[in-house]
């Protein structure tokens, strides 16, 4: 069976580092402490987003960060409507930075289009201002 991934952005968020912080400030909320974003929409390709998938999010136009998929569980909202929750691991694991216009919604991502993760070595570095980092992904050096 192959992989799929999401890809999602992380509005409001300025940095990974905030991105984690705001999981991690929620995880008192979520059931068994486990970050999760709830979505209107489930997968229909849900086989394969839970076969080793992640959510790759999109932070001031950069694919910076992803999180391995756990499991996807109905919730009902406080307004009556079925939704997904995309429960997730609490490792936000930062990869290589690739440019993403906005979008609504998730995407599907192919493995092969998925940016890499960034070396150990590497992982603990400042992040670039967005501005410097989407200029060096669009000219390759990324």
């Amino acid at each position: 069976m192959t992989t799929t991934h999401l890809i999602k952005l992380s509005v409001g968020t300025e940095t990974v580092e905030d991105l984690a912080a705001w999981q991690a400030s929620m995880a008192p909320r979520w059931p068994e402490g486990l970050p999760r974003h709830v979505t209107r929409m489930w997968p229909k390709r849900k086989k394969e987003v839970l076969n080793g998938g992640s959510i790759f999010w999109v932070i001031k136009g950069l694919v910076q960060a992803r999180q391995r998929i756990l499991r996807l569980d109905p919730v009902t909202g406080q307004d009556g409507i079925d939704r997904c929750a995309i429960v997730l691991d609490p490792e936000v694991i930062r990869t290589t930075t690739a440019p993403r216009r906005a979008f609504q919604g998730w995407r599907y991502l192919a493995p092969q289009d998925a940016p890499a993760d960034l070396p150990a070595h590497r992982a603990s570095e400042e992040t670039l201002p967005p501005e410097l980092a989407n200029a060096l992904a669009e000219i390759g050096i990324l």
